[in-house]
């Protein structure tokens, strides 16, 4: 790993150096999410491989290019797992990949986000350093919790080298219900459970179907479902509808048509922009095609911002991938892009065209 170590920190030095740019990747199952690469591309699926873990102590560190598949392999069989359910988009997704693009799954809004979970980084800097921050225990953080700020980077503030994770148990009994309501009816509802002491731990809604995942201890899942009704799922049905939900591979999201991701206040009305599926009791809105303006206007006017997940490269350019940022936010993100990567070196364009 040292060589492997001391190629990277030769590459940047000499794209420092000569005004390039390197596009860093893993396994590359994420390409499509933000800008379009460019540069000269930085593997890093060589480097790989599970540093340590502590089951006791709810600890896993892996290096960036390990899969996200041999890492949950290996919490399995301690009966632990990413509790953030993080996608994979594909056999190749690795620990560095999932960190760098922030995702979550269905669980999200009960368990918390990716970012949640991360407890320290070690990354290689622009100038070519190794940097560590925070570390391997839960508290750890005195000051700027600069670990966290790698979730969703998308590998523009460096090299991700190894990332420690909180890991948790894996749910002891899991029941999935369905209910036959339109949206508003299923939006307000989600909210009034979302109130209430219930072991919700997923939520979807589709084409008039509300789909409802409980977990937790068995006696807890079981009075939840006495009390909410609705039709049972077979488990091997809600396995395989979840996980079409983390990957992407359930029939809304199939076809060529703009992918929209809404992030908005979970008691926000429909919007009826377009083709809809709800998740996170709300707060998670996709959304197929549309028009960029009022998409974009309308979760402003929600208090929330508009993702375009998937499309195009030239619909990207266009109206960029993420909403625009303040002045005042616009300003922070280039601090630390310069602090970080002072030469612009690492993964030009793909959070924002300027950074």
């Amino acid at each position: 790993m040292d060589e492997l170590l001391a190629e990277y920190v030769a590459r940047i030095a000499d794209a420092a150096a000569g005004g390039g740019k390197l596009a860093i990747r893993g396994g590359g199952s994420k390409r499509f999410y933000g800008g379009p690469e460019s540069g000269d591309r930085l593997d890093l699926g060589a480097y790989r491989g599970i540093v340590a873990y502590e089951p006791s102590e709810l600890v896993v560190t892996a290096r960036a290019g390990t899969t996200l598949a041999e890492l949950d392999a290996a919490l399995a069989e301690k009966g632990q797992w990413l509790a953030f359910e993080p996608p994979h988009f594909g056999p190749t997704a690795t620990v560095g990949g999932m960190l760098a693009a922030g995702l979550s799954g269905p669980r999200r809004a009960t368990v918390g986000a990716l970012r949640d979970f991360v407890l320290g980084v070690r990354l290689l800097s622009g100038s070519g350093e190794v940097l560590s921050f925070g570390g391997q225990v839960m508290k750890n953080v005195a000051g700027y919790d600069v670990a966290r700020l790698t979730a969703g980077s998308l590998g523009t503030l460096g090299v991700l080298l190894e990332v420690s994770l909180k890991v948790l148990p894996l749910p002891v009994a899991e029941t999935t219900l369905r209910f036959a309501i339109g949206e508003a009816a299923a939006l307000e509802r989600l909210n009034q459970w979302g109130g209430k002491p219930l072991p919700i731990s997923a939520s979807a809604w589709h084409d008039g179907v509300l789909t409802l995942r409980l977990s937790g201890a068995a006696a807890a899942v079981a009075a939840a479902q006495r009390l909410l009704a609705g039709e049972v799922v077979a488990d091997a049905e809600a396995a395989t509808f979840w996980q079409s939900l983390r990957e992407q591979t359930h029939e809304f999201f199939a076809g060529e048509a703009p992918l929209w991701r809404l992030s908005l206040p979970s008691v926000t009305p429909p919007q009826a922009l377009g083709t809809t599926l709800i998740e996170w009791g709300g707060a998670q809105r996709w959304l197929r095609g549309g028009e960029p303006a009022l998409i974009r206007a309308a979760a402003v006017r929600a208090g929330g911002h508009a993702t375009l997940f998937r499309a195009e490269d030239a619909l990207k350019a266009s109206v960029g991938v993420f909403q625009p940022l303040s002045q005042p936010l616009a300003r922070i993100h280039r601090n630390l892009k310069r602090a970080f990567d002072p030469r612009g070196v690492f993964n030009p364009g793909r959070l924002y065209p300027d950074l």
